[in-house]
């Protein structure tokens, strides 16, 4: 089962994000405010963003945080799913894809759908090829507020 994310799920959602940019699927650690800001906002009903969690046999397995933008490039709306993290023990159970279809078409409005993925990481690379993502040549940049 894929829901939204409730102010019931803030524990076990900020144990989930700290195993997962603790994992080798990022490339660096973040703070801890930056969680708790993105719980906030999650909290907060936001237009810019949504988290999901993702259940199997009645029991938390994982998180996705979905972020929206527009494209003229795309020619419309944008879902970017910023983080997909399935708990290790559930892993191998088909709930990463079955989460990209739900976007699929719970999004069916927008014009991209577009993610990222560490380049050694090869499950995932494969679930999202197998699902009809394509590569990117682009470089990104980015500039963070100090």
């Amino acid at each position: 089962m894929i829901r939204k994310y409730k102010k019931e799920d803030r524990e076990i959602t900020l144990a989930m994000m700290r195993e997962f940019y603790s994992s080798p699927a990022v490339l660096h650690a973040i703070c801890e405010d930056n969680y708790l800001r993105t719980l906030d906002e999650a909290e907060s009903d936001s237009p810019y963003m949504d988290i999901f969690i993702l259940e199997s046999q009645n029991q938390v397995a994982g998180y996705a945080l979905t972020a929206y933008t527009y494209s003229n490039e795309a020619g419309g709306k944008v879902v970017w799913i910023e983080e997909l993290f399935v708990l290790p023990s559930f892993q191998g159970q088909g709930l990463g894809k079955e989460f990209l279809l739900y976007i699929k078409s719970a999004f069916g409005d927008f014009a991209r759908i577009r993610l990222e993925v560490e380049e050694s990481n090869d499950g995932a690379t494969r679930l999202y090829r197998r699902e009809g993502f394509e590569s990117l040549n682009y470089r990104q940049y980015i500039i963070d507020k100090s």
